[in-house]
């Protein structure tokens, strides 16, 4: 028995080889022979300067993009609040007054220093020849021929801050800076203790909508008479190509057209007379002005679009003054040819733009990503079409808008215009750039982002899924219809609204298809309901199928049947 406990005890220490490698570590310990641990530590192995490396990395570029925005922010948003204007006494005896705009610290050359006097040297060397200098906005282009002076600090002789002075924006010549001499209305001057601001602000609004009523007659009256006078003009060209200038409907059409034009002509006559009238009118309700030097000048009230004292504004007047700007801003028609005024022409447009070329892009995208991953037999071709697809998102803008205009300007518009609109060659109507080939160009740009994207969200539904809906009897159709496609909608979205953000901000094919030097008005037709309706029906589609797909109903109620709720041709 004794004999065996000893012999199961050797083959136990044989077996452990670590139990014997401890107890021999103790036995070492026992005898006073420490182990010596390794001071030396790898980091490398643990990867802490790579984790530390990259997590300063993204603070620093959260850093740089949040300093970024609050630099927009900053610069942005106090660009329309409104600013004390400064009358700058110069030493020369001149007078500088306008809203300071900017300020830098400058070194002058050898030729300025030789044109100054020698105090004003000492004066520049004591400061380490280092001169200080102010940019302000003058105003009074129509004065001065420029709109901002810089003035140097060693020039200055006073700064005030007079309370008398006016900030006048103007429909021309950008705003005049001085003070209000006296208004003419029509007869009855307003000058001295009579001139008040809410009599001056009456009469200003009288003339505003005398203005507002003579662009109603001139673009919208009168402009409908052009255009149904070159409609009349039209429809005879067409009836002279189609069958010829001795032909019954030939002389038809002209007789019917010397009707017409005689009754446009006569509407004509008396809208003219009527916008003449207005102007008259509109003559006799002025404002003289007199800037800081003294020299004066007369605008008519109709030309004013704001006016406030600058240096006497209480706080709510200038919250007042600054959203009236950004109102202004946000809705109303650029003028100055872009310089003043505002961006709502620019903005119609980009939204235009960007829901049709969503419309266009969305349900080719997802059909060719629906049968890449869904249908086509995955082998070498299929492979293929996808390097192309990754591929041309890489391509670089502007060779697309070559090809918008190209393809779809010059070749697919250009025929359009002789099967459909002979009558109005050499003056292009599809065969030129124009919002709905930039639309389509920006949608085959933004085609690949939707088709990645949508195969992206298309296999990351489970495949279990798919199987047990055929195993339950459903056809492939049902089966994508029902399980995949809800499941896989959210990623859908995001790659058509990523496809809507690049197509939003792309210039390159604009520039070549699609923009406009000037954009006076909104692109839509306002002679014809048909456009105008049916832009308002293409954007109610975009709209209805963001809030199916977001919400998950499966009824799409269809504009096309129903008359729209608003229009925005009279």
């Amino acid at each position: 028995m004794e004999n065996c406990i000893v012999k199961n005890l050797a083959l136990k220490n044989k077996s452990d080889p670590n139990q014997q490698s401890n107890e021999a570590g103790f036995a070492s310990t026992k005898a006073g022979d420490h182990p010596r641990k390794s001071m030396t530590w790898d980091i490398k192995a643990r990867g802490e300067p790579f984790l530390w490396g990259l997590g300063g990395a993204l603070v620093l570029g959260i850093l740089m993009i949040v300093g970024f925005v609050v630099l927009i922010i900053y610069n942005g948003f106090l660009t329309f609040f409104p600013k004390p204007i400064d009358r700058v006494s110069l030493r020369n005896g001149s007078v500088v007054a306008g809203e300071l705009s900017r300020s830098e610290i400058y070194r002058p050359g050898p030729e300025l220093l030789a044109s100054l006097s020698e105090e004003t040297r000492r004066e520049i060397a004591d400061r380490g020849g280092l001169v200080r200098r102010d940019l302000y906005r003058t105003g009074n282009f129509d004065l001065y021929n420029e709109d901002f002076r810089w003035v140097s600090d060693y020039e200055i002789a006073e700064i005030s801050v007079p309370t008398d002075i006016f900030f006048v924006e103007r429909i021309e010549w950008g705003p005049f800076i001085g003070t209000i001499r006296s208004v003419d209305l029509n007869g009855k001057i307003l000058e001295g203790d009579s001139l008040t601001l809410s009599a001056l602000r009456d009469a200003q609004r009288k003339a505003a909508n005398r203005l507002a009523s003579l662009h109603d007659i001139e673009r919208n009256q009168i402009g409908a008479i052009n255009h149904y006078m070159e409609k009349g003009r039209l429809k005879i060209r067409k009836e002279e190509l189609t069958h010829g200038k001795e032909s019954p409907e030939y002389r038809r059409a002209l007789e019917e057209f010397k009707v017409e034009s005689d009754k446009l002509d006569a509407r004509y006559l008396e809208l003219s007379k009527e916008a003449t009238a207005i102007k008259e009118r509109d003559a006799k309700y002025t404002m003289t002005l007199a800037d800081i030097g003294g020299r004066e000048k007369t605008i008519k009230l109709s030309e004013i679009v704001r006016y406030y004292p600058a240096n006497s504004l209480t706080f709510p007047e200038k919250i007042r003054v600054y959203l009236s700007r950004w109102w202004e801003f946000l809705t109303q028609e650029p003028r100055e040819a872009n310089a003043e005024g505002g961006v709502m022409p620019a903005i119609f447009g980009t939204f235009c733009m960007t829901v049709l070329m969503a419309l266009a892009v969305a349900p080719f995208g997802v059909m060719a990503a629906l049968y890449l991953r869904e249908y086509a037999k995955q082998g070498r071709l299929v492979s293929l079409v996808r390097i192309c697809v990754n591929n041309l998102a890489g391509v670089p803008s502007i060779v697309y808008g070559v090809f918008g205009l190209g393809f779809f300007a010059y070749i697919l518009g250009g025929s359009i215009d002789e099967l459909f609109f002979p009558e109005r060659l050499p003056t292009p109507t599809f065969g030129t750039g124009g919002l709905l080939w930039a639309s389509l160009t920006l949608a085959l740009l933004t085609v690949p982002v939707v088709i990645v994207a949508t195969e992206e969200a298309l296999a990351a539904v489970p495949q279990s899924m798919r199987e047990g809906s055929l195993a339950c009897g459903a056809s492939k159709w049902q089966t994508i219809k029902y399980i995949v496609l809800p499941r896989a909608m959210p990623g859908i979205m995001t790659g058509l609204i990523l496809a809507m953000a690049r197509g939003a901000g792309e210039v390159a094919p604009l520039m070549l298809i699609g923009v406009v030097k000037m954009a006076p008005e909104l692109p839509i037709d306002q002679f014809s309901r048909i456009s105008t309706w049916t832009a308002v029906s293409c954007t109610s589609v975009f709209i209805f199928l963001t809030l199916d797909s977001s919400l998950g109903t499966r009824k799409l109620p269809s504009p096309w049947f129903t008359r729209p709720l608003f229009s925005l041709s009279p």
